[in-house]
């Protein structure tokens, strides 16, 4: 779950994909909240002298939240969003001071002096509050008229989750005891259905193979804390080897069954794992790296086994457990909802991956959230074609099934031709997307079974905005499910009432219920920026910046547990950040809050370059493209040139059958994208790279540029004289160094 490709923000530094967000939708007032002026000046209060009246007046005033951070709104205009210049904290003019001073001496004053002349309580109120909304308070009103329903709701979800949470601290319990219960509620339910060769496994059989798990590696001599890597594609198995171990304290490190060579035995070895089960489809991968797990090592292979293609001693697992008893493990390990249930790696496109720590209250509560959010319940249907090393199949899809008792139908990998006919035939009610796999699915050709589906709820992240109505609208799902966050973050948001292009969003009314927010960040080198007083700068609504969560080690919806190295660990941790000696967990990724505190994804560090003084938004130009060329594999980059300031747009489009005329596509660029946010630079190619989680890979197309000898794909370079692509070969590149050629 570690990004969320979209951009709803920023294609230049000032205008705003969504309306909501943009400059031309940013608030132009900013009142000062009464019931602060009334703690300020003792004077006021004074003239409402009786009891009641102060007491009223007080509750209503106290509705309205600080204007700092994730308060109401702003009265005055908003400072650009990449200036840094102003913010929340920011003196008030004497005028201002003067005008508030004013309209709430007014409005206590029209209080009593109604109140004198015997006008009834409701009139004085209805009064004070007319001079209330006219000095600007009609903001706040609205916003609690537009969001007070979808906040209630949100609240009472938190709290259901941390009620169950303090419910299972208190009880010691922890995953595998959570699924027994569910075991003894159904035994006979179809927990796992298995797409590829249509097997059922009822919670009994899970249960029972996690068993034989348990007491295998408990016999073998494998302890509390011991930790063994599992590199397999997914498969029903493989949840219950995880689970398994987990019955008796061994830790699981999840690894990418996409990595080889030097990847692969990173992933392995730091985790401190003491042996790795791979599945038979992967023995080849296994096999190359073999003399550098280490001699101690010890190997099995689930699943096919042929003895001339794995390493010599590889221990075939399956009849290891079908000889080993089924029984419940009488060892139960004294861990907790705290203690370390597995690891789960980062997706590793900007370094090695991170091994990140997953406890059982983690677990719980992603699963939880989940399932309370968007309204689960135990006879759905989930279809998970994500892989089980990621927290999306595993926990958000796989959760479901052993926390709340869901059927869950796993897909080895995903088919965009056959998603529509899974989901038919195995009659599911939920799926599960991430990444791209929408827009995959919308560039399918049309077919019957997409429309005769039982789906009502797409969950995930990675919906683009320029894709989600056509995504709802053709396949007919009735809610959309987005949400934000990452394995190891505390400031999860969630989407819930479906509002187009939001990844989630924080209550302004009660903006401290959750105390996450977003704080001005130099978006160049991610650096915070604070103010005089040390402190973090919180964003106003259209201001861009950086998603923190305030981090509390005793409140399992507030820890952060970090990675297996101390050192990434500590990278992600910033001090005084809401207040002096606090901690909050740095997500890395820029969101935009609008006005009604829905929270749209703008862009991870680097998604974002600078051309002709403008900021130019990666993921906006590649959906904008992606949607010209029908939902085609698009990346766009930043690449330096010589001599030039800022970096020049690149485009590389998947193009297998060589189809693609790059002038047919300018003349639509001109229609829809400012002249600095056209691609400079084109590269065609058979097809864009994707992560195992259907993430697009830039890196090494950064890192071989525009130059053809880098690359035999067709590149082509925009030729502003002449108003088209023109063809870039190396002489053409060579007069580009040379600065012979205008850009």
């Amino acid at each position: 779950m570690r990004r969320d490709p979209r951009s709803s923000a920023q294609i230049s530094g000032h205008t705003a994909f969504h309306p909501e967000c943009s400059a031309y939708f940013r608030l132009r007032t900013r009142p000062t909240a009464p019931h602060r002026l009334l703690r300020a000046d003792p004077s006021a209060a004074v003239l409402a002298s009786d009891s009641l009246c102060s007491g009223l007046s007080g509750l209503a005033f106290s509705l309205v939240p600080a204007p700092a951070g994730g308060g109401a709104c702003s009265a005055r205009p908003l400072p650009d969003a990449t200036s840094g210049v102003g913010g929340p904290r920011a003196e008030r003019s004497a005028a201002d001071k003067m005008r508030m001073v004013g309209v709430y001496t007014a409005s206590l004053g029209s209080l009593g002096l109604m109140r004198f002349f015997g006008v009834p309580w409701s009139w004085s109120l209805a009064a004070t509050l007319g001079i209330y909304i006219g000095s600007g308070g009609w903001r706040f009103l609205r916003i609690i008229f537009k969001t007070a329903l979808r906040d209630l709701f949100g609240l009472s979800v938190l709290l259901r989750v941390k009620y169950e949470l303090r419910k299972h601290q208190r009880a010691k319990t922890t995953v595998p005891k959570i699924f027994q219960d569910v075991v003894r509620r159904h035994p006979d339910k179809v927990a796992l259905v298995y797409e590829a060769t249509d097997e059922k496994w009822t919670f009994k059989r899970l249960d029972e193979y996690s068993n034989a798990v348990a007491n295998f590696f408990y016999q073998q001599g494998y302890q509390l804390g011991d930790v063994i890597a599992i590199f397999m594609e997914s498969r029903p198995e493989y949840v219950g080897l995880w689970l398994g171990m987990a019955k008796v304290g061994i830790e699981a490190a999840l690894i990418n069954f996409n990595l080889r060579l030097d990847s692969l035995v990173y992933c392995v070895t730091t985790s401190g794992a003491k042996a790795v089960i791979f599945g038979g489809e992967l023995s080849a991968a296994i096999s190359e790296v073999n003399g550098m797990l280490g001699k101690n090592m010890t190997k099995f292979c689930s699943g096919d086994f042929n003895p001339d293609s794995v390493p010599m001693e590889t221990k075939h697992l399956d009849p290891l457990l079908s000889a080993t008893s089924k029984s419940p493990p009488h060892q139960i390990p004294a861990k907790g909802l705290d203690d370390r249930l597995f690891y789960i790696y980062t997706s590793g496109t900007t370094g090695m991956p991170k091994a990140a720590i997953v406890v059982h209250s983690r677990y719980y509560r992603i699963a939880a959230f989940g399932y309370y959010a968007y309204r689960m319940h135990p006879e759905d249907i989930m279809y998970n074609c994500l892989p089980l090393y990621h927290s999306a199949g595993n926990i958000m899809g796989v959760g479901q099934c052993l926390i709340h008792g869901l059927t869950v139908v796993i897909r080895k990998k995903f088919s965009a031709s056959r998603f529509w006919d899974d989901c038919t035939k195995y009659k599911c009610t939920i799926i599960q997307y991430i990444g791209e796999i929408c827009r995959y699915l919308l560039n399918q050709p049309a077919r019957e079974a997409e429309t005769q589906h039982q789906v009502r709820l797409a969950v995930g992240n990675g919906l683009r905005p320029t894709i989600w109505e056509d995504f709802t609208k053709r396949f007919r799902i009735k809610q959309i499910g987005e949400f934000y966050g990452a394995t190891e973050c505390n400031c999860s948001i969630a989407n819930l009432d479906g509002k187009v292009g939001a990844c989630g969003f924080n209550s302004r009314i009660l903006p401290n219920v959750y105390p996450i927010r977003l704080v001005k960040v130099n978006e160049d080198t991610m650096e915070l920026i604070r103010d005089s007083s040390g402190l973090c700068i919180p964003c106003r609504p259209g201001e861009p910046g950086l998603l923190v969560g305030r981090i509390n080690q005793q409140d399992p919806l507030r820890r952060f547990d970090g990675y297996v190295s101390e050192s990434a660990t500590n990278k992600k941790i910033a001090f005084n950040v809401f207040q002096k000696g606090d901690r909050a967990y740095l997500s890395g990724d820029v969101l935009v809050m609008d006005e009604l505190g829905y929270m749209y994804f703008k862009d991870r560090s680097g998604d974002t370059f600078r051309w002709r003084g403008e900021n130019v938004s990666t993921t906006e130009v590649e959906g904008i493209l992606s949607h010209i060329l029908n939902q085609t594999d698009v990346a766009v980059y930043g690449v330096e040139v010589p001599g030039v300031e800022g970096k020049a747009g690149m485009a590389a489009i998947a193009d297998p059958k060589s189809k693609l005329n790059p002038n047919a596509l300018y003349q639509e660029l001109q229609k829809v994208l400012p002249p600095y946010a056209r691609p400079i630079f084109l590269r065609l190619l058979p097809q864009v790279d994707t992560t195992g989680t259907f993430k697009i890979q830039k890196t090494r197309l950064q890192r071989e540029g525009f130059d053809p000898h880098q690359t035999s794909d067709r590149l082509y370079f925009l030729d502003l004289k002449l108003g088209k692509y023109v063809l870039l070969d190396e002489c053409f590149y060579e007069r580009i160094l040379g600065g012979k050629v205008t850009l």
